[in-house]
């Protein structure tokens, strides 16, 4: 097996092991996080009724005005003071976080810490 494949099955394994444990629900929606090398981004989603209540990213346009390089600490600060804002206009206080297969630790951490911040409960 080559090594691409085997990195690629154990970041399945990990987000598997998370998505176990968090459920969103209409009242507590799952706040799912998705990182690249470049880019970074979130979504709501209410895993009852399958559908995406607010999302962001680094590549919309205006995020993009914002932040230089999406890759960042400081990009992952503004996405997570964006979410929360789109989070509070569609009536949204609370959430549980999904770090997917990533670490709680960088660009997540600074994303859920700026996010908290702004007025979100995890």
């Amino acid at each position: 097996m080559n090594k691409q494949k085997e990195i690629e099955l154990r970041r399945l394994r990990r987000r598997r092991h998370v998505r176990n444990c968090v459920r969103g629900t209409a009242e507590r929606p799952r706040l799912s996080v998705h990182r690249s090398l470049q880019h970074i981004g979130v979504q709501i989603i209410d895993d009852m009724t399958r559908k995406t209540l607010a999302s962001a990213s680094t590549r919309d346009r205006d995020v993009r005005e914002q932040v230089k390089y999406g890759g960042n600490k400081a990009a992952a600060e503004i996405l997570g003071k964006i979410i929360a804002e789109k989070a509070k206009a569609i009536g949204v206080e609370q959430v549980a976080f999904d770090r997917g297969h990533c670490k709680y630790h960088g660009r997540v951490a600074s994303l859920a810490n700026a996010a908290r911040e702004a007025g979100l409960t995890f």
